[in-house]
């Protein structure tokens, strides 16, 4: 298993973090991060939707870019390409999150030196649902 699939930081993830920012989450239902912003509700964590046309999705008012977000945001859970992923963590350093996802199939190591580096957990290349199950 990579370091970027760290055990300690998936569970402080999924079960210490409330508020997860989902980047390219839109009104989408046949989108997987349609289905992984449904999954962490019914988890119990609040989703903030990220896109461009700031979208109310699944109940919940969506924003332009994480800076735009006006309260507190726990991780930065990233659906987009692994060239466009870095950006987005960089930015959750820059708001103060408390740790970064990168989706299935998503990795970026040099985002992943830059975010582990300014003391921000980072995993890549799981995602929500496998890692849940394999906590049981």
């Amino acid at each position: 298993m990579a370091d970027w699939q760290d055990p300690g930081w998936v569970r402080f993830m999924l079960e210490d973090c409330e508020t997860w920012a989902v980047v390219g989450l839109s009104g989408d239902p046949t989108r997987t991060a349609y289905s992984i912003a449904q999954l962490l509700q019914r988890r119990g964590k609040r989703i903030v939707p990220i896109h461009p046309s700031a979208p109310t999705v699944l109940g919940e008012q969506g924003y332009a870019s994480l800076a735009d977000v006006p309260f507190p945001v726990d991780v930065v859970d990233v659906f987009r390409r692994s060239e466009a992923a870095g950006e987005f963590a960089d930015q959750a350093v820059a708001i103060g999150a408390r740790g970064v996802w990168l989706q299935l199939g998503v990795v970026d190591e040099d985002a992943f030196s830059r975010t582990t580096e300014a003391g921000v957990p980072m995993v890549m290349d799981t995602c929500p649902a496998i890692e849940w199950r394999r906590l049981g």
